[in-house]
């Protein structure tokens, strides 16, 4: 197992930091030990989906079908595991094994495994789209477990995203108007004080994370958990692109998801251009999506 590792391009970005550089170098070995530790039999090259882990499909001795998910040690993934655990397959993907020193879990795999993403690329894009937020919509409500610790409150991690906007934005040399970080921060400021019930909520649920499956039609994968109210558990897909990119598909998805949904619409539209905009940056890099997305929000305000 200590030959070179085939990376992804999806999760070259990693290569850019030292921590990261050395995170790649302890995979074989990593890897190895997993192997060893849960007697499992990789079958084949890693995922190339994966963006912010080494994802490999695998056999356990029984020959249950899996996933060896050898994560990069962020802080939005480090509850994954436990989320999964909370949900126990109901609506996501079954968690089979979890070794926390390692970030490493052991998980159901999907299968065939076509992503909604996929789906909703194929035949007539209105009825293909209207299909993907039909899965979504039936899947929601089932992932909304009410919960707390160890889950990272959403009021203390917007917090964090109000700390980095600005600065990020200043760093990169103010790369969009200053009228969009103003008012995220001006929303979030509104909203984390005056949440509804905490339940777990999923920061990276778009459509590339929902998976064709045999025991349920739609399974979720890899979520990035907080504990937060169910206004902020619909942001991923009213921003994500899966779905259509444009002021039109982005009003259509916040309509149905707060009507079918029964949200408050001003606080969905409030934590959208929030996390939105947070999600726009990292320390060296601007999105543009992103940064349309919330121009757009910002029209329907």
């Amino acid at each position: 197992m200590e030959t070179e590792l085939e990376i992804p391009e999806r999760l070259g970005w990693v290569r850019r930091a030292p921590a990261g550089r050395a995170w790649l170098a302890a995979l074989p070995s990593r890897l190895a030990e997993c192997v060893g530790q849960w007697g499992l039999r990789v079958t084949g090259p890693p995922f190339p989906y994966a963006f912010a882990s080494l994802a490999l499909p695998a056999e356990l001795p029984d020959g249950t079908r899996a996933v060896l998910k050898l994560q990069y040690p962020d802080d939005d993934s480090v509850h994954e595991a436990t989320a999964l655990a909370c949900w126990a397959g109901e609506g996501a993907a079954r968690l089979l094994a979890h070794d926390p020193g390692r970030r490493a879990l052991l998980v159901e795999r999907c299968d065939p495994g076509t992503s909604l993403h996929t789906i909703t690329q194929a035949g007539t894009l209105a009825g293909a789209q209207k299909e993907g937020l039909d899965a979504i919509i039936g899947l929601l409500p089932r992932l909304w477990r009410p919960v707390g610790a160890p889950f990272t409150p959403l009021a203390e991690e917007a917090a964090g995203w109000s700390e980095r906007l600005p600065v990020r934005w200043a760093r990169l040399g103010r790369p969009f108007e200053r009228r969009l970080v103003d008012a995220a921060l001006g929303r979030l400021a509104e909203l984390v004080d005056a949440q509804g019930e905490q339940v777990l909520v999923n920061q990276d649920l778009h459509a590339g994370n929902i998976l064709r499956a045999t025991r349920e039609p739609w399974l979720v994968i890899d979520p990035k958990p907080l504990a937060g109210e169910r206004e902020f558990g619909v942001v991923a897909i009213i921003r994500g692109p899966e779905l259509g990119h444009s002021p039109a598909a982005v009003r259509w998805r916040l309509d149905r998801l707060t009507d079918e949904l029964s949200l408050d619409r001003e606080r969905v539209l409030g934590w959208a251009i929030g996390h939105t905009m947070a999600w726009s940056m990292t320390e060296d890099m601007v999105f543009t999506h992103p940064v349309d997305v919330t121009r757009w929000l910002l029209d329907l305000d």
